[in-house]
Order: structure tokens, then sequence, then C-alpha cells
């Protein structure tokens, strides 16, 4: 695989799509953001299925006020999140889903609440951060290609172990 580049995702201009909402057939029942007694189990879910880099951007995201990130549930089970503001003001990202749970919406229903709230806080513009699933971003919300920005933000960043 190639380097990772940013993305941007115009605010003003998103394609259409339910904001906030899975779309139609998404297992998500729901996508909301998590209230103080889940922040925790939400870390340590993050943790076991994506690893400590976005176990820490969560942890930053949970402690934001407001709050800037969304969980997807299924039921009582946690499928998915997404958070902004996280690895900088202004990025969003990282978005997780269960693997069971892919390809069916409920990626696309995190990022555009995500999105949404950015938008309500008065930005004009996301960044994605080193884009591993451009197809996804173009597709749900015309991102588009940030020239000249790998390593961008990541430069120097300590990586523990790599």
């Amino acid at each position: 695989m190639g380097a990772m580049t940013d993305m941007l995702i115009k605010l003003y201009d998103l394609p259409p799509g339910p904001a906030g909402a899975p779309s139609a057939g998404s297992p998500a029942g729901l996508v909301r953001k998590p209230i103080g007694p889940e922040h925790e189990a939400v870390v340590a879910w993050i943790q076991q299925a994506f690893g400590s880099r976005w176990a820490s951007e969560a942890r930053v995201a949970l402690q934001n006020r407001p709050v800037s990130l969304y969980i997807a549930m299924q039921g009582t089970k946690l499928i998915g999140f997404a958070c902004y503001d996280a690895t900088a003001r202004g990025y969003v990202g990282p978005i997780g889903v269960d693997e069971a749970a892919r390809r069916s919406g409920t990626g696309a229903a995190l990022l555009r609440a995500a999105l949404a709230d950015m938008r309500a806080a008065g930005y004009g513009y996301a960044i994605v951060g080193a884009v591993g699933a451009k197809e996804f971003f173009t597709r749900v919300a015309g991102a588009s290609d940030i020239a000249d920005s790998t390593p961008g933000l990541y430069a120097g960043m300590y990586r523990d172990g790599d």
C-alpha cells in the first residue's frame, strides 16, 4: 500500500444522506454520544478492537466538551465509533466498526453524525488524516485528496513498538 494522504471534506457541501441515522438496512439500532458511565467501557472496547492509538484518540474525544465521539449500538452491543477533534481540531476520525457490522451503513451513519456535529459547531471543512479507506470517505462525504499531505501532522509521532 502507498503512503496514506489526508483528505478534505467540505461540510457545507455534503452529499445527501441521512444525518446521524443509520442508512436503510443498517444493523445499528442507535447512533449516539456515550454518557459518562460508558466512557471507560467504550475506550476498552476500542483498545481491544482497534489498538492503543485509536483508544488514545477516543479518550481525547470523550474529554472534549461537548464530547466529540459517537457510538453505534445494536441492542446492547457496541458495534462502532467515530470521533472528531481528537487528533487535532478540525480532524474527523478515527472511525471503527466491528468486523461483523461492516458494509451495513453503520460507518456511514457514524461519519455523518460526526460531520453534522462539526458543521453545527461552525466548521466549514473537516480533515481526515492518513486515510486508509479513501473510497469510503469519497462516497459518503465527497472527500478529496489534499496534495503533499504525507506524513502531515503525523511526522515524528512517537510509535511505541513500531
